[in-house]
């Protein structure tokens, strides 16, 4: 029986946005997918949040990516791009006076800030918290970066406040490290392929 993801709009909104082909956990086996290992370290700014913000850090089902429908990529699209342009990009030192505060922006906030922010709308609208997971990258210069990374059963794809398009993660210039596990929003586990975009690239 398809997995149908509840949300305030009513199951028929619902339906609309996304379907999944399955209830049972398969692990995604397209190269388009990021391939996930072990479960390794938090973030220390997310183990804080958590503390505040334990509901949004409980252990949830293994189950297979949605399949998102033409109407639940538009959502996508428009919530990445409105947050994007509706929050004014600050550091945590510029708004704290210290480093990694993890919270959801009022008005401005850091690459964190957006991606929980990106996160919470888009599971008020009706997407699974399994499906929108806290990635950890680096940018080609070294520097960490925080995007948000949607499961579908096309793939793995990101939403990234430098960018308005919402992109495949193989067609971004970053390097993969860790992400929120799918299973539970309090724990992470480590990206196995997250640096062969960067080596294809690089031998081309």
């Amino acid at each position: 029986m398809a997995r149908m993801i509840g949300a305030k709009a009513g199951a028929a909104a619902v339906l609309a946005l996304l379907v999944s082909s399955s209830s049972a956990f398969t692990a995604p086996a397209s190269a388009l997918s990021m391939k996930t290992g072990g479960v390794t370290s938090q973030p220390i700014g997310h183990y804080e949040f958590c503390q505040t913000h334990k509901s949004e850090c409980r252990p949830g089902a293994r189950t297979a990516p949605a399949r998102v429908t033409a109407f639940g990529w538009s959502v996508v699209r428009q919530v990445n791009a409105r947050i994007n342009h509706d929050v004014t990009p600050m550091t945590d030192k510029e708004i704290y006076g210290k480093d990694e505060v993890w919270a959801y922006p009022d008005g401005a906030g850091d690459c964190e800030d957006f991606v929980l922010l990106k996160r919470r709308t888009l599971m008020e609208k009706g997407f699974a918290a399994g499906d929108l997971l806290i990635t950890v990258v680096r940018k080609p210069d070294g520097e960490g970066h925080a995007v948000l990374t949607l499961r579908t059963t096309e793939g793995d794809y990101v939403l990234d406040n430098l960018n308005n398009d919402v992109k495949l993660w193989t067609e971004t210039p970053y390097r993969y490290l860790k992400r929120q596990a799918s299973f539970h929003a309090g724990r992470w586990v480590s990206i196995e392929n997250g640096d062969a975009v960067m080596v294809s690239s690089v031998g081309q």
